[in-house]
């Protein structure tokens, strides 16, 4: 059951982040790579978990999409709870209305692995790049409080 409070993943992510002793449970190897035919866009990207390096590329119904599943189709071997996350909503605004397409944005992602609830933001001057890097957050959330819970 889904818990009433939406959790907010990127102060509690943040506040672990500055722990010394706080290891991610993956890393991404350099950055992502996004092909936008406007059909049916392509994403890759390299991770590091475990000790293990991958490449994976997926596609989608849209950029966000296609980062999405590929960062999970990344994860889930290594990490079988990442099934469990679902993408509920996702939102951007941007900052500066008159610097047009120029302008940085901000996303906001909320996600539930079916028990609990979060909600992760980043920010860019590139609305894909914002969305990987809130993608990132939003699966390193989920990991971690699996592992809390003591699932696999």
């Amino acid at each position: 059951m889904i818990e009433e409070k939406i959790k907010d993943a990127t102060k509690i992510l943040n506040l672990l982040r500055s722990m010394s002793d706080y290891k991610p449970h993956f890393e991404i190897i350099g950055n992502y790579r996004l092909i936008d035919d406007g059909v049916r866009p392509e994403a890759t990207i390299m991770i590091r978990a475990n000790g293990k390096e991958m490449h994976e590329a997926e596609t989608g119904v849209g950029p966000v999409d296609a980062l999405a599943r590929v960062l999970k189709k990344s994860l889930i071997s290594l990490f079988p709870e990442v099934d469990r996350i679902k993408l509920i909503d996702f939102s951007s605004r941007i900052f500066d209305p008159g610097a047009g397409t120029a302008a940085g944005v901000e996303v906001e992602i909320l996600f539930s692995d079916g028990r609990e609830a979060w909600r992760v933001r980043a920010f860019s001057e590139n609305i894909c790049k914002a969305s990987f890097l809130a993608l990132i957050d939003g699966f390193e959330y989920g990991i971690y409080i699996s592992k809390n819970r003591g699932e696999r």
